[in-house]
């Protein structure tokens, strides 16, 4: 039976690149680095989470791998203005800042170095 999502990946164009950004601004933990091939792989989870993101180069013949562009990854956060200033301010680029939407949820948006688009949201819910 299955018991919980262990990753979710991100193509990147850059493994080091991501490392700098995932572990560096947005304080994520590595969880496995090794090597893969001619590229890398990271696994990589943020402080108290068991879910992880892992980060790596499209593979040989994947053409269709997608850098960039919205990820419908959702990170929650208990307070959305703090972390939106914390982040800011580390050089995280932000593509909408915080605000409540009309469904009630208080969310922003930011991209990593590659275009590729996360939720951030406020609470529990």
């Amino acid at each position: 039976m299955i018991k919980m999502m262990k990753f979710t990946g991100i193509f990147v164009s850059d493994v080091d690149r991501a490392y700098d950004f995932y572990v560096n601004k947005l304080g994520f933990e590595v969880k496995t680095d090794q090597p893969m091939g001619d590229s890398r792989w990271l696994e990589l989870v943020p402080p108290g989470a068991e879910t992880r993101i892992a980060v790596c180069k499209p593979f040989s013949g994947q053409s269709d791998a997608r850098i960039g562009g919205f990820t419908a990854i959702s990170f929650n956060t208990d307070d959305i203005q703090a972390t939106y200033e914390e982040l800011s301010a580390k050089g995280v680029h932000f593509t909408e800042k915080p605000a409540r939407q009309p469904w009630g949820d208080i969310q922003a948006q930011f991209a990593d170095p590659d275009g590729n688009v996360f939720l951030l949201t406020e609470g529990d819910d």
